[in-house]
């Protein structure tokens, strides 16, 4: 045994460890004749209809009751951090409470906002989306109740002995649990990339608590220690909840009137209690992970409580669909409220899979309702214990009302693709990663997909644990290293760090520096003005003079904290003084940019909401661009204020400050809207407010004040990916020199139209007039010779079995006239295949269309086409009744259309 888990608790009070019979773990208890651990699935719940509190509490106060408990004992209590993990690169979700203070006070960087301090935090976690409203205990938000110390060499907190011992105290003389009906297992925790021993304490079976005594950094098989030891717990307050009420489901315990409200919705019958109870129990035990367990839990249940399979699956289901919403709503508040906005990427795609879950679950439940009128209940539910979240009601409900459309289009396209993909399917089976497909491309959800293929005659077997696979795969954020050294960095080993002058004088063009080491193409100063490449700023570039040489600075880039100068040629040596003359027309341009995109960032914030979100940006000389966040396209409208508000914050002139701040001091002054433009390691934070306006920490070069930017200019919008816009924009002389450049083009165009440039509007509009017009009548005159070949078509028929095929080659006639022509035939007679060909201008064409019956009667107007077309020495292709081609070799266009007529005898 390792002597942390040998805690004084359980020395003074007589604990006992054993081995469990069942699971083979050890742990800890005050009952000498226990055999098992206490955790599922060695032993059942016995606490539903039997609860071990001494009293009934709602979450509320339970997470009342947790923090004052820990705060009478010197804990200070911290203030919930957002469910969108802005401050880490590794995850998207803050999935515990230790997430807030990974990886920079783990690491000992920066020091706690308390300590010790307690924290009852909002996680997420959609590892089990499935198993929500199945299980009795999952959830996809849930609230982790943590008291964490951080314990440094020299100012140890608390550790072990202290950690049980608060746990202890709380459950049994808070809670009101008996000490015996408490387990201690020991176990070993990894998460985060930080890694500990640790306690899972259970009650009557279910694991209320987890006690990690976190020293160590690394994964499995790669362990080093932390410079800090820190206390990480992690109390389960639904869980404790659902202890305290003894319901048959922990989502009773939760959202009852909630579920209540839904069921009356639905018209869903609720279920005997003893149905329930039974149940969840069995959940426990089997704990699924996979449609298999999910069976095994099904016939288990069954059989215990005499009931048919397929009986207790109609009567679980509705109300495990009415659970599993309920928790939705709940998760989708938080996320929105935090500021995600639903997108196919990051944190937006898993915001958007819990969503159109959702709608399908209402949907299945035969509940009409708009999704946003569930939403704003739940919102009034949470309103007096969470305000923010109030406060947030109509950017959360108008983002539900847009999605839920969203969804409902691309079901509907989705549901087309679907069809035309199962017709010219040959493997009559739908694998899984086609599914994953159909779902992340085209949001058709795999039991629509099993419905509609099953018709089709194409199997379909839908994994129970789909979603779970889904989000797994989404979950985790791709780290991307901050910088790539284009030399070999043990090059750079024993180099002190490069001075930064450009922080400390912005506006300085030329500066002296003594080089301290030449590796390739690339040279290290002991001090630098030029700007390395970083936060979406390209590099500075310029001259490095010496003795001998003159060079050009082609590139800057930072690695660590050395500074390394591409240059042209590189014959310097170490030790030798060097002038660096920086470019400062570019310079100057890309300082303006970056203060143009801050700027821009403000703009859009207070004209499309607070959940505006910075999802890249790159800043040029000539033009920039800025991806944000967004539910819904920017109107024109919209553009035009936003464009307004940064000319006027431009004009204002205002301050723009640049100050170097704690991590602490500065997310407690202006919170996680820091990190706007990424996350930024480090102790210190760099951080660049424009007065009144915008913050963020940023590394980059910026103007003095806003008015040094000049103007700024929206150029173009346009959607990058659903849910994320990009506006490109220029600032300063760049865009007075684009506005000029337009102001040349209608110049140009005024002539062209004879007209003056106040006028060229209402010219370009008469033109489209016009060309309207000539379109009409080409229709017209389309349609009239369409309907001459029709009828002259009519006496070339040839019967082939059923079908009548019209052939015939009609030089010098567009392909709008052949279409038309077949579409009257095809109208008149649907057993009709007509085959028309036409040399016109150097090249042939050939359009084909059959009728409704001819389809049915083999025909395959692409698979035709693609193999007459190759006759003309070119390609085509379509879909059963309709295709077209083209080629060159207009003398074998005879050829291809005979071919065509035998082909259609074949069938």
């Amino acid at each position: 045994m390792q002597e942390i888990y040998n805690v004084r608790l359980f020395r003074e009070e007589g604990f006992v460890r054993k081995k469990c019979s069942g699971c083979g773990r050890f742990f800890w208890t005050l009952d000498p004749a226990r055999e098992t651990c206490g955790d599922t699935p060695c032993v059942e719940y016995s606490f539903i209809g039997d609860p071990p509190t001494k009293r009934r509490y709602t979450l509320h106060e339970m997470e009342e009751a947790f923090l004052k408990f820990f705060e009478k004992r010197g804990h200070s209590v911290v203030k919930r951090y957002p469910v969108v993990a802005r401050w880490r690169d590794d995850i998207f979700l803050t999935i515990a409470s230790i997430a807030g203070f990974q990886p920079w006070v783990t690491s000992g960087l920066v020091p706690p906002p308390a300590n010790p301090l307690v924290i009852s935090q909002p996680s997420i976690r959609l590892k089990d989306i499935d198993n929500v409203g199945r299980s009795g205990r999952h959830f996809t938000l849930f609230f982790m109740g943590g008291h964490h110390a951080f314990n440094y060499p020299k100012k140890e907190i608390y550790w072990n002995h202290e950690t049980v011992e608060f746990c202890h105290e709380f459950l049994t003389r808070s809670l009101r649990i008996k000490p015996e009906e408490i387990t201690y297992i020991e176990s070993f925790w990894e998460g985060g990339g930080n890694a500990g021993e640790d306690f899972e304490v259970n009650v009557r079976g279910l694991e209320v608590a987890t006690l990690v005594f976190m020293r160590y950094a690394g994964e499995a098989g790669n362990y080093r220690k932390l410079p800090i030891k820190v206390v990480d717990t992690g109390y389960g307050m639904e869980r404790l909840v659902w202890i305290s009420q003894g319901t048959p489901t922990g989502y009773d315990a939760i959202f009852g009137e909630l579920v209540e409200r839904i069921r009356q919705m639905a018209g869903v019958k609720m279920p005997p209690e003893h149905i329930l109870r039974e149940n969840s129990k069995m959940a426990g035990i089997i704990d699924i992970e996979s449609g298999r367990d999910l069976r095994t839990l099904r016939a288990k249940v069954a059989e215990r409580i005499g009931i048919d399979e397929g009986e207790l699956q109609r009567i679980l289901e509705p109300i495990e669909s009415i659970y599993a919403v309920a928790d939705h709503l709940r998760c989708l508040c938080f996320m929105f409220a935090d500021g995600i906005t639903p997108s196919n990427v990051r944190e937006g795609y898993l915001a958007r899979l819990v969503l159109r879950r959702t709608i399908r679950m209402v949907r299945g439940l035969g509940i009409t309702a708009p999704l946003s009128e569930l939403v704003d209940i739940m919102i009034s539910e949470l309103a007096p214990w969470f305000p923010e979240i109030w406060e947030k009601r109509n950017y959360i409900l108008q983002v539900v009302e847009v999605e839920e459309k969203k969804y409902m289009e691309s079901l509907e396209k989705g549901v087309k693709l679907l069809e035309r993909m199962l017709v010219e399917m040959k493997e009559r089976v739908l694998t899984e990663e086609q599914l994953i497909m159909l779902y992340d491309s085209h949001g058709l959800p795999p039991e629509n997909v099993k419905e509609i293929a099953e018709k089709a005659g194409v199997k379909v077997e839908v994994p129970e644990d789909f979603y779970i696979k889904v989000a797994k795969a989404h979950s985790k954020a791709r780290h991307v290293p901050t910088s790539v050294s284009p030399v070999d960095k043990s090059e750079l080993k024993g180099l002190k760090p490069t001075k930064l002058i450009f922080y400390d004088h912005p506006k300085i063009s030329e500066f002296r520096a003594r080089v301290r080491k030449v590796i390739g193409e690339y040279v290290v100063l002991d001090r630098t003005a030029f700007y390395p490449e970083g936060g979406g700023q390209p590099s500075d570039m310029g001259e490095l003079i010496g003795k001998k040489t003159e060079a050009r600075v082609k590139e800057v880039v930072k690695v660590g904290e050395i500074v390394l100068h591409r240059v042209e040629p590189p014959n310097f040596r170490a030790g030798e003084a060097v002038i660096g003359r920086i470019n400062w027309q570019r310079r100057k341009s890309l300082m303006i940019h970056h203060t143009a995109t801050h700027i821009l960032l403000g703009a859009l914030k207070r004209v499309l909401g607070e959940h505006v979100w910075q999802q890249g940006a790159q800043k040029g000389t000539d033009r920039s661009r800025l991806d944000i966040s967004h539910f819904r396209r920017i109107t024109p409208e919209e553009i035009e204020k936003i464009e307004k508000l940064c000319n006027d914050v431009i004009f204002e002139n205002r301050r723009v400050i640049a100050s170097w701040m704690n991590r602490n001091d500065a997310e407690s002054k202006y919170g996680f809207e820091l990190y706007q433009g990424g996350v930024v390691p480090g102790k210190k934070l760099r951080v660049v407010e424009i007065e009144g306006w915008n913050v963020q920490a940023c590394a980059g070069t910026h103007c003095e004040s806003t008015g040094e930017v000049g103007l700024l200019k929206i150029l173009g919008v346009e959607r990058i990916q659903d849910g994320i816009e990009r506006l490109e924009f220029a600032a300063g002389e760049a865009a007075l020199k684009i506005i000029r450049e337009r102001e040349n083009e209608i110049s140009k165009i005024s002539e062209l139209l004879g007209a003056h440039k106040e006028n060229v509007s209402e010219a370009v509009e008469k033109l489209f007039g016009e060309v309207k017009e000539l379109r009409k009548k080409i229709q017209r005159m389309e349609e009239k010779i369409g309907n001459m070949l029709a009828d002259w078509l009519k006496s070339r028929c040839v019967r082939i079995g059923e079908l009548s095929v019209f052939k015939a080659r009609v030089d010098d006639v567009g392909v709008g006239e052949l279409i038309k022509t077949c579409e009257k035939i095809v109208k008149e007679n649907e057993n009709a295949v007509i085959v028309l060909g036409s040399a016109a201008e150097g090249s042939a064409k050939i359009v084909m269309m059959a009728g409704r019956g001819a389809v049915e009667k083999g025909v395959d107007c692409g698979k035709i086409m693609s193999k007459i077309s190759a006759v003309i020495g070119g390609g085509g292709g379509g879909r059963k009744d309709f295709a077209q081609g083209g080629g060159t070799k207009i003398e074998k266009l005879d050829e291809a259309l005979e071919m065509a007529v035998s082909e259609i005898s074949a069938i």
